[in-house]
């Protein structure tokens, strides 16, 4: 019998739909979440995500802000833009777009965000919420894996879980989330990395499986147990002579392999992606209501 397919867009829309309704209590108190995102230089792949996330934070009705800065900005003038967004009443959410440029210390600019309006969840402080399980929100990424899983069904909780990849984006936070003493989560969390001798050892041991590695098809069918659920985080480009742009997107598994051995599988494109931009609206919405007085979010959802 062939996997089936968990599609991050239907998942997405549905929770576009809620936050819709959350939306509308807002404005009825005369409140108009707003979401800010910050890019330095021209990056052709941050302009095509910047573009997306405003597209669905405007579907929303959230009012956004973009801040577009020349690639070779002084950080310093960086600095005083998140300041000036950091003071803006109307801004309740802050992105900055990375890659930057390599004069920029990623680091240093995010720790420059209000903790409250971080909304991708990489300040130092909300980093910290996280790993004590009090989360004031919960990093974007992860998150939509998190409500993928459940959402499908396939709950994490008294389950064995392998993550391939220790990004501060992905697999880092993933693990933190996974393994708080929480309904939902409760899992057993191994992650693999590039110094993990015999990867397959662990691979086939996962009844899910999250692949975060950045390397298409790293992850063949004889690594992967039969009957394990797949999450494939990766977005690869890989040259097609048949598109018209010359290439296209794969994920880190041999995902076609795994359709007759897998119970479930996410495609690339169509997978985490578009469950990363909903969570994004979700965390501005709920640091709206937050920032309002209304919720108190200390706790997992």
């Amino acid at each position: 019998m062939a996997a089936k397919i968990i599609s991050g867009q239907k998942i997405a829309d549905a929770i576009l739909l809620e936050l819709g309704d959350r939306f509308h209590r807002l404005k009825k108190i005369g409140i108009t979440p707003g979401l800010a995102m910050v890019r330095v230089g021209e990056d052709p792949a941050s302009i095509s995500y910047m573009n997306r996330k405003e597209e669905v934070a405007r579907s929303l009705g959230i009012h956004t802000k973009s801040v577009v800065l020349p690639e070779k900005t002084p950080e310093s003038l960086v600095l005083k833009e998140i300041q000036k967004l950091n003071s803006d009443p109307n801004i309740h959410g802050i992105i900055i777009q990375q890659p930057l440029p390599p004069h920029l210390n990623p680091a240093r600019l995010v720790t420059a965000l209000d903790p409250l309006k971080d909304v991708d969840c990489f300040h130092p402080v909300n980093v910290g919420k996280l790993l004590l399980g009090e989360p004031y929100l919960l990093p974007c990424t992860p998150h939509g894996i998190w409500q993928l899983l459940l959402r499908s069904g396939y709950s994490p909780e008294g389950k064995h879980v392998v993550i391939c990849g220790r990004s501060n984006i992905v697999g880092k936070p993933l693990l933190a989330l996974l393994i708080q003493k929480k309904a939902g989560a409760n899992a057993t969390v191994t992650v693999c990395h590039t110094g993990t001798p015999d990867l397959s050892y662990f691979t086939r041991q996962a009844e899910i499986l999250i692949t975060a590695m950045g390397a298409p098809h790293a992850i063949t069918a004889d690594m992967v147990r039969a009957g394990a659920v797949v999450i494939d985080v990766g977005v690869n480009r890989v040259p097609d002579p048949t598109k018209k742009t010359g290439f296209r997107l794969v994920g880190d598994t041999d995902f076609h392999a795994l359709l007759d051995k897998v119970e479930a599988i996410t495609p690339v494109p169509g997978g985490v992606g578009p469950m990363t931009v909903a969570m994004l609206m979700w965390n501005t919405v709920l640091a709206c209501e937050a920032q309002a007085g209304l919720v108190q979010p200390n706790r997992m959802p």
